[in-house]
């Protein structure tokens, strides 16, 4: 796999763009669960709400039961303190309810700036990767076969500019059809340098 151009201004703006595409990918997981774990924060209050409002019901509910024991008098006593248990119960409940819509609002937030920045950095930085890879690759194998000339340049004959080819030869694919080599082979170089790849001596 051709990973980075033949040629070093190319190859250096390659490996630039990697390192800077890699560390704000890092930066922004890095920034979302920073932002994740400091809204969670907010949960300590639903869990503190919950705490006081379970012993608020434990406490009214061991009172009632205390007092309703007493004799004569102690059904009558007991109620207000079983209805204040109740509210010690909705208090609880409420806390929990805290917790759980901090614990979505924490996630949403955190999974919004950790991916979908990630995920943008990744189409507009590793598709192009992979292209050049793809493409690096396939030449490469091209200039490997004996043929690796003529292929080369015929492609260049079908994707490079004219002026570029204007400035080889004027007729081109003349030159090409009588098997000029050195014609064709300024083609494939041109070809090559176009997919970041250098002529080899041999060729």
């Amino acid at each position: 796999m051709k990973l980075y151009s033949d040629f070093g201004p190319r190859r250096t703006r390659q490996i630039v763009a990697d390192v800077l595409a890699i560390t704000a990918i890092g930066a922004w997981v890095w920034l979302g669960v920073f932002v994740y774990r400091l809204v969670m924060n907010l949960s300590d209050f639903g869990v503190q709400m919950e705490q006081a409002g379970a012993g608020f019901k434990v406490t009214m509910s061991q009172v009632g039961d205390a007092l309703g024991r007493v004799p004569v008098i102690g059904s009558g006593i007991s109620v207000p303190f079983n209805d204040a248990s109740q509210s010690g119960a909705a208090l609880e409940s409420a806390g929990q309810s805290q917790q759980v819509a901090v614990a979505q609002l924490a996630t949403g937030l955190g999974i919004g700036i950790a991916v979908l920045p990630a995920f943008t950095i990744l189409l507009l930085w590793l598709i192009p990767r992979i292209r050049f890879a793809r493409r690096a690759s396939k030449a490469q194998s091209v200039v490997n076969t004996g043929a690796g000339v003529d292929l080369l340049a015929l492609r260049a004959l079908a994707t490079q500019r004219i002026s570029a080819l204007d400035r080889i030869d004027s007729d081109p694919m003349a030159a090409w059809r009588r098997g000029d080599q050195e014609v064709m082979r300024k083609l494939a170089q041109l070809e090559l340098k176009s997919l970041g790849l250098r002529m080899p001596d041999t060729q």
